[in-house]
């Protein structure tokens, strides 16, 4: 069995998951709809709804961007036209960037 890796995350990380979590329950209240109607439109379990809810930080990203759209959270405060555009200057502004990183490795000096 596979050792489990404790994370720290930093409390910025904690406290926007707990309010995209809080968005995401009060949105799924408002439409009248249960974890588990939800759950089942996203394709997942109702317990990973309530991590969801809760703000649990392990949640796959992805399922939680999901079950935001689903309920009507809107992310990133932008309509579907203006985050097309951000995400098309992201990526040109990518293609100006090094594609990786490398550090400069010190010369060894083992001249004794």
């Amino acid at each position: 069995m596979p050792k489990s890796i404790t994370r720290t995350y930093s409390r910025y990380s904690r406290d926007a998951t707990a309010l995209l979590g809080a968005l995401i329950r009060e949105a799924r209240k408002e439409r009248k709809l249960t974890a588990q109607e939800v759950a089942d439109r996203a394709g997942i379990s109702r317990g990973l709804m309530q991590r969801i809810e809760k703000g649990n930080l392990k949640c796959e990203i992805g399922v939680v961007f999901e079950v935001a759209t689903i309920v009507g959270v809107k992310l990133f405060d932008a309509d579907e036209t203006r985050l097309s555009k951000h995400l098309r200057e992201a990526r040109d502004k990518l293609t100006l960037l090094p594609k990786s990183i490398r550090k400069k490795s010190k010369a060894v000096r083992d001249d004794f």
